[in-house]
């Protein structure tokens, strides 16, 4: 596969970050923005790469067979169509849409057309969250029982969006990455202080088959910042801390046992688990790039992104009712 075959649509704050990846892998080969002074500047700094201000005009140029859309949520479904038609391969930025139909729409058009599909879980090539799955897969916590999830921070409040919407996407798509099922009950509630009809916190609890449950935490009105993910199995358990330094990635050796039908405490070690500290953007990318010869992507696929779309929406019904 020849190098500089990506167009990169939406050049702003998380689109730079995936021209300069995809430039490093050596597979950058445009750049789309309506800002004609940011054009220029990264027409300086990358000057063999093409540069457009529309998206109509790079979707003529047939040495492109990939698209990266990194525009805002609201122009995804619109720009995801018109390069689905022409059979391009698209990584859409999460959300995949804004709405389960047109989410439903892009994920059909794609099986039309036979081109890949995915989506920016940016966590799921995450190295620490990835060895989490293993030591799920292969039994060494026994069976899954409970997932929980805080992401909390005095961070950037939208006003386009509630906090649920910005932030639990991550660990919705964590979940159905870690459970592989979909849940049987959701629910959820939420809270607003600083503007009217926008959460600032949200609980999301998940119940999936086999008795495996979850509850999903997201504040950005927190006073410090906290990404902690805690997985419990019958035989161990495991925590990764994503905003420690050195995330550290733990694994447990404590359970319950009955003794005469008291629960009675098993108190093990705790290790630090290693794990390859790669960038989960250049493992996207890389992963993308891998599947643009035909190879449906397992992972952070349309399937699993409409799915998290529907769970946020789901919960997002409920909130509305609390209004």
């Amino acid at each position: 596969m020849d190098a500089g075959n990506i167009c990169v649509i939406g050049a702003g704050k998380w689109g730079k970050n995936h021209i300069q990846t995809l430039y490093d892998l050596g597979h950058l080969g445009g750049i789309v923005d309506q800002n004609k002074q940011l054009l220029n500047d990264y027409e300086m700094e990358y000057p063999n790469i093409s540069i457009y201000q529309n998206v109509e005009d790079a979707l003529m140029n047939n040495d492109f067979i990939g698209f990266i859309i990194a525009t805002p949520a609201e122009t995804h479904y619109e720009i995801a169509k018109e390069i689905i038609v022409l059979n391009k391969h698209v990584l859409i930025e999460k959300p995949l849409a804004l709405t389960v139909k047109e989410s439903e729409d892009l994920v059909n058009l794609s099986e039309q057309h036979k081109i890949n599909l995915m989506v920016g879980h940016l966590l799921l090539f995450h190295p620490a969250i990835i060895k989490i799955k293993e030591l799920i897969s292969s039994g060494e916590i026994g069976k899954l029982q409970y997932i929980y999830s805080n992401r909390l921070n005095l961070g950037k409040v939208r006003t386009e969006e509630n906090v649920f919407w910005s932030l639990a996407p991550h660990d919705i798509s964590i979940f159905q990455y870690f459970t592989e099922s979909y849940p049987i009950h959701i629910s959820a509630s939420g809270s607003t202080f600083l503007q009217k009809g926008i959460n600032d916190s949200t609980i999301t609890q998940l119940k999936y088959s086999g008795g495996i449950e979850g509850h999903i935490f997201v504040s950005w009105l927190h006073p410090f910042k906290e990404h902690r993910l805690v997985v419990i199995g019958s035989e161990a358990m495991i925590t990764f801390e994503d905003s420690v330094e050195g995330k550290p990635l733990k694994f447990y050796s404590k359970k319950y046992e009955m003794e005469n039908g008291i629960p009675e405490k098993i108190d093990g070690p705790v290790k630090l688990i290693n794990y390859n500290q790669k960038m989960p953007l250049k493992e996207e990318l890389s992963y993308f790039i891998n599947h643009l010869g035909g190879d449906k992507p397992k992972i952070a696929n349309g399937h699993h992104a409409l799915e998290v779309i529907k769970i946020l929406s789901k919960a997002s019904n409920q909130l509305k009712l609390e209004d």
